[in-house]
């Protein structure tokens, strides 16, 4: 069992939210959450190429073995990780679900928003249906604020974000964060808000990272 990856980044792609981290040698690909990506730095390499420079980074890992595949899923805290086996115990609910709950989310709003029964706030992650995000409440009600006190005294879940107009004529590069955000579940109001300071002249990496930082304050 792979408990966490201690090493430096070697790709990192927001589109997709995976990385490779580097360890010993040894490149290990990682699905993230949304949230997870948002916190980590960026790959850097030597002017040459040669190796890798930069911040080391920890991650805290969860390791899904199947007859066919294993699979690493990645969180920058300990708290997001025993969050994911908490909503992977949910009936219905496997990784996959787990992350895109957990990258619509963060564990404290998703604590809040289990105490108040707002089974909506959940069911906008992509592939998580009223149906389920109503089991997700049901089951998770009681054993929420005994796995995560520190929430206990958590309000509401996402705040509405006032609508922000587009600005006209924006880059294509734009566009595709726009559309990268919305696969996340994350709301029109809430992606014109995140890319209103956006630079067109930045790369899509950096355009996603910087909106999804600004997403999660």
């Amino acid at each position: 069992m792979i408990h966490t990856l201690y090493g430096k980044l070697f790709e990192c792609d927001p589109l997709t939210c995976t990385v490779v981290i580097e360890c010993g040698g040894v490149g290990y690909k990682t699905t993230v959450t949304a949230n997870t990506i948002a916190k980590l730095p960026s790959p850097k390499f030597a002017p040459d190429g040669s190796e890798l420079e930069g911040e080391t980074v920890r991650l805290y890992t969860h390791m899904a073995v199947r007859e066919d595949n294993v699979e690493l899923f990645g969180f920058y805290t300990k708290e997001e990780l025993d969050m994911f086996r908490l909503l992977i115990s949910v009936s219905g609910i496997g990784p996959k679900a787990g992350m895109s709950i957990l990258s619509l989310l963060t564990p404290s709003k998703l604590a809040a928003a289990v105490a108040a029964e707002d089974a909506k706030a959940i069911s906008r992650a992509p592939g998580v249906g009223g149906k389920t995000a109503a089991r997700v409440v049901l089951e998770l009600k009681d054993k929420m604020a005994k796995a995560f006190p520190q929430f206990a005294s958590s309000t509401g879940a996402d705040e509405d974000i006032p609508q922000v107009k587009a600005a006209q004529g924006q880059s294509s590069k734009l566009a595709d964060a726009r559309d990268a955000l919305a696969v996340l579940g994350y709301s029109r109001s809430e992606i014109a808000a995140s890319l209103k300071n956006a630079d067109p002249a930045a790369s899509l990496e950096d355009i996603i990272r910087d909106a999804l930082q600004s997403l999660m304050k």
